[in-house]
């Protein structure tokens, strides 16, 4: 049997994308997304544990929605995790881990945790909106696609 690298995060984006190109010219955009799991302890104290994730967008994507990727906003990332290792300034061997973006998707307009929107339902970025452009389109998750 073969394997599977698939990571799916929904997070809030901690800080804007940052955006720069390959000498080839090829758009990057990159993104700090922090996952957070609450829970209670032993002790019956509510505790809250935040991850953070280095997120890579490529090519179109990037260039597309890396002026709606600010911070605060809630997004959804499927992709793959991916290690790279290089040589610092210093010459000391330097190594970082993060989430090569397949798809990307805008849930919400706005900072906070989004959650259902003003008249009873969710808006994602494929349907128009007050933060992404009309003829802008990225796929919305159905129910089938979030494993939870």
């Amino acid at each position: 049997m073969g394997s599977v690298n698939k990571a799916i995060l929904v997070g809030n984006l901690g800080r804007d994308a940052e955006m720069r190109f390959t000498a080839g010219g090829t758009p990057v955009a990159t993104v700090s997304l922090a996952t957070t799991e609450r829970y209670t302890d032993r002790d019956g104290q509510k505790r809250e544990d935040t991850q953070w994730h280095r997120v890579v967008i490529w090519g179109k994507t990037a260039e597309s929605l890396h002026e709606y990727l600010t911070k605060g906003k809630q997004i959804y990332v499927e992709g793959r995790i991916q290690t790279r290792e290089w040589t610092d300034k210093e010459g000391k061997a330097a190594k970082t881990t993060e989430i090569r973006a397949d798809r990307v998707v805008l849930l919400s307009s706005g900072g906070g945790m989004g959650g259902p929107r003003p008249g009873g339902r969710d808006r994602y970025a494929s349907e128009p909106s007050e933060s992404a452009p009309a003829d802008m389109h990225v796929d919305a998750p159905n129910d089938d696609d979030i494993p939870f």
